[in-house]
């Protein structure tokens, strides 16, 4: 088997599953996770899915080429909807945004399992998923900072615990990147992307006075 070669996003993510028995690539496109999660043995079995059967054929040539094609599982399919609970111990959601993530996460309740890691690469607004992850119970073990296409993503693995946190703004924001490569980046990038939400709350005078008071506190810690 030849693993093929991943982007810097999936790479990280790769790196974060944990060797299990089952993984599951939800959103699997092409198919490279998946082919590189069941050639390196990360996972013995992965089952990669996805909504349309055009990305599934790229992944089973993938696969195929490959040489583990024996060890994936194809399915057609909307979400974690095709998986039975506790099917995998590894589900990675990548690609799509964070108000898509939290409804394939609220419409699977059975990831509400401390045996479950989840490893998300939310393509926007991963605020939004941070906290949603933190106030519904789940713990945020690591995030790893990623450049693609000049900009800046946050590949997270999280874990349900049963313990949810009331998180800061600032916590929200930054995640736990702030020690590691390309932290300063990241928080130019996601200060800026705060600027730009503040200029069009005018009609919202309270949610504008929180993001005044996010900025302030974050342009003074600079």
């Amino acid at each position: 088997m030849i693993a093929p070669k991943l982007d810097e996003r999936l790479q990280a993510a790769a790196d974060l599953v944990r060797p299990c028995d089952t993984a599951a690539d939800i959103g699997c496109d092409h198919g490279k996770l998946s082919a590189y999660l069941a050639c390196t043995g990360r996972a013995r079995r992965v089952i990669a899915a996805d909504l349309r059967p055009g990305p599934l054929s790229t992944a089973q040539k993938t696969c195929e080429e490959a040489g583990c094609l024996a060890h994936v599982e194809l399915r057609l399919g909307d979400g974690l909807s095709v998986l039975a609970p506790g099917e995998a111990q590894a589900v990675v959601i990548a690609g799509v945004s964070a108000q898509t993530a939290i409804e394939m996460l609220t419409a699977a309740p059975w990831v509400k399992a401390e045996k479950t890691q989840l490893v998300l690469i939310p393509a926007t607004k991963a605020p939004v998923l941070r906290r949603w992850l933190w106030e519904n119970g789940f713990s945020l073990n690591a995030e790893r900072l990623v450049c693609a296409a000049h900009r800046w993503y946050a590949v997270m693995d999280a874990v349900y615990t049963g313990q949810a946190k009331r998180p800061t703004d600032a916590e929200c924001l930054l995640g736990l990147t702030q020690d590691q490569p390309g932290a300063a980046e990241y928080r130019a990038q996601q200060l800026e992307r705060l600027k730009k939400f503040r200029r069009g709350l005018e009609n919202d005078p309270a949610v504008a006075q929180r993001a005044d008071r996010l900025l302030r506190q974050l342009e003074g810690e600079a």
